[in-house]
């Protein structure tokens, strides 16, 4: 081994948290980056009882992919580590192809670790990488969050998504496959120049001739993901004061909302809507900032699976009634992503919203002292079109709707970056 790879093998190694993992999953897709992870890792780590697993996600788009998903699991195999090949089945749909490949990617491998019992994956991305998101998070104006570009450590629902080699380059990760005569392949469509990152990555030599170096990007982004972690401090703060929770909605007094600062007040309306929705990804700015200003004066929207309304000097986030309308489920499964309702008696119940028909069965809804929008978008238990039980409204005997996304993992979404 080469004094140079000696190096990176150890400062990869300390980009690793402590305590280490028993099990630590590596997203392997037969790329240069992924590659060279893979086998620095099982150098770093092996050595010290972590048990490594690789994966591939074969999204399909290539006839290609099969077999290069089948030649990392021989790479693997050479290492003495198990690899599993996961296909994308739904295949993109319409829209931007990278984005749905990239969702459908992490929902992959999240899935892939929970059945594995894997607690945190190990992805490929180098300081190239995250220049080249800074970038593009530039030509759309993005604020302090899209600038903080990609973290070292961040957090997927229950699964802890490691980048330990952000602070390397992409040419020093193939002098040193090289070095070590490990192959690797190239996909082409990283020379397509339809889409943005690529175009982009193409300039970067152009830009660093005028300072906008792929380092210089790198420290942009370490910048904007210190900023981020104050002012994500200080929207914990606001929110741990000012607001509460009811009937899975958020609320907050109108006046104490207004008195804050745009940048709190953003981050706590993003959190709020991504709460009752469900949602993985975050609105982008504008809209968000269009319903900050509606929450502000008052007025009513919806926005990315979420409403927005005023009622009594409070400004309430509920789900939004489109966004529920036609779910159903079974008695004692998950409703909504986010409701499950146990009764004693179910008779061919089925659960779906309470609606605004639904409401106009419990006369004395109002004595919850809760608005009407919020109450529509609760569970509630049917026997066709007769209501049986509205948990938060009409309560039964031995029928109760529990959340299962408590008060504790909105204030946690604060220091999940």
């Amino acid at each position: 081994m080469t004094q140079d790879a000696a190096d990176i093998i150890a400062g990869v190694r300390a980009q690793i948290p402590h305590p280490l993992p028993e099990r630590l999953g590596v997203a392997v897709s037969g790329g240069s980056d992924s590659v060279a992870l893979l086998h620095i890792l099982h150098r770093a780590l092996t050595p010290e009882g972590v048990q490594l697993y690789a994966v591939t996600v074969d999204h399909g788009l290539r006839a290609a992919s099969a077999a290069e998903a089948e030649g990392v699991a021989a790479l693997a195999t050479g290492l003495g580590l198990s690899h599993d090949i996961l296909h994308w089945a739904e295949g993109p749909g319409v829209g931007n192809l990278q984005d749905q490949a990239r969702q459908a990617r992490y929902g992959l491998l999240r899935d892939w670790a929970r059945s594995k019992g894997i607690a945190a994956l190990a992805l490929g991305h180098t300081a190239d990488d995250q220049a080249e998101t800074v970038l593009m998070r530039l030509t759309r104006a993005s604020g302090v969050d899209g600038l903080s570009a990609m973290s070292a450590v961040r957090q997927l629902e229950d699964l802890t998504l490691l980048r330990p080699l952000l602070s390397l380059r992409r040419a020093d990760l193939r002098d040193y496959l090289r070095a070590e005569g490990v192959p690797w392949g190239d996909d082409p469509s990283n020379e397509d120049r339809r889409f943005d990152r690529v175009r982009l990555r193409q300039a970067l030599p152009m830009l660093e001739e005028l300072g906008l170096s792929v380092e210089a990007l790198s420290l942009v982004a370490k910048n904007m993901q210190q900023a981020r972690q104050t002012l994500d401090h200080y929207a914990l703060s606001a929110a741990q004061e000012g607001f509460s929770f009811q009937a899975g909605a958020v609320a907050v007094e109108r006046a104490y909302f207004a008195g804050l600062p745009d940048e709190i007040a953003h981050r706590l309306l993003r959190a709020a809507l991504q709460w009752v929705s469900g949602g993985t990804y975050p609105p982008r700015r504008a809209p968000m900032m269009a319903a900050l200003e509606t929450a502000r004066t008052g007025g009513s929207a919806t926005l990315a699976g979420g409403r927005i309304l005023c009622r009594r000097g409070r400004v309430w986030i509920c789900r939004e009634a489109q966004a529920v309308r036609g779910q159903i489920a079974e008695v004692g499964q998950v409703w909504d992503g986010r409701w499950e309702i146990s009764c004693v008696k179910t008779d061919d119940c089925k659960v779906r919203a309470l609606g605004a028909e639904g409401l106009q069965l419990c006369p004395d809804w109002r004595e919850t002292g809760l608005p009407g929008p919020v109450l529509e978008v609760t569970p509630a238990l049917w026997r066709g079109a007769d209501l049986v039980a509205a948990p938060l409204v009409r309560p039964a005997p031995g029928c109760k709707a529990e959340l299962t996304c408590s008060e504790e993992e909105f204030f946690a979404s604060f220091l999940s970056h």
